[in-house]
């Protein structure tokens, strides 16, 4: 089961109007690429989102899951699931789950009064952040975070770090690369940036 725990570098960083998400495409097993084209990163509401490090196949069930009962929720309760319930409810199912659990890292982010993120280990363990990163590729991510976040970053400079970060990794990394995903949450929403936009920020 290691061998399918290779591979991706997921990063979340919170700004002072919103909070980014980012990821590499690649799907890799053992020293072989299986796929560059693989999302990584969800929307689970309208305010809220997922990015996941490990097994594919657990991170896309997980993330049906979420977006169920996210559903469910709203139907009962009238508004939107907070981020802190999100993630209480991720760190639930993983936990229930540890004796058949989801090879997976989860950063769970999102905007309700203010932006959020957490990080949940595949036990359920949850970390509430202000920036951080999962998988093969963490290590080089969070030297360029550790290095470049401030506590007043505006969402267009967490934006950039982001994509610092998952650059430097795809350099050093090699289960990670194969082009990168990157979305915002703020008070308007979820938001995922086109290939040309990242195209541009990258030069």
């Amino acid at each position: 089961m290691a061998e399918k725990l290779k591979g991706t570098t997921t990063v979340g960083i919170v700004c002072k109007d919103g909070v980014v998400l980012a990821a590499d495409k690649r799907a890799s097993l053992g020293n072989m690429v299986l796929s560059g084209n693989v999302t990584k990163v969800f929307q689970i509401d309208d305010h809220l989102a997922l990015a996941g490090a490990g097994s594919v196949g657990d991170i896309l069930s997980l993330v049906r899951l979420l977006r169920a009962e996210a559903r469910l929720y709203r139907a009962k309760v009238g508004n939107e699931m907070s981020v802190r319930a999100l993630a209480t409810l991720t760190s639930n199912i993983l936990h229930g789950s540890r004796f058949m659990p989801y090879f997976g890292w989860f950063l769970i982010a999102g905007y309700d009064e203010k932006p959020g993120l957490y990080s949940i280990d595949m036990a359920g363990g949850v970390t509430e952040d202000r920036f951080t990163a999962a998988g093969s590729g963490m290590e080089f991510a969070f030297a360029v975070l550790e290095d470049g976040y401030g506590e007043d970053m505006k969402l267009e400079e967490g934006i950039k770090l982001a994509l610092k970060a998952i650059k430097i990794a795809t350099r050093r990394d090699v289960f990670t690369g194969d082009g990168i995903t990157l979305v915002t949450v703020t008070k308007d929403g979820y938001r995922e940036l086109s290939k040309e936009e990242i195209g541009a920020l990258l030069k």
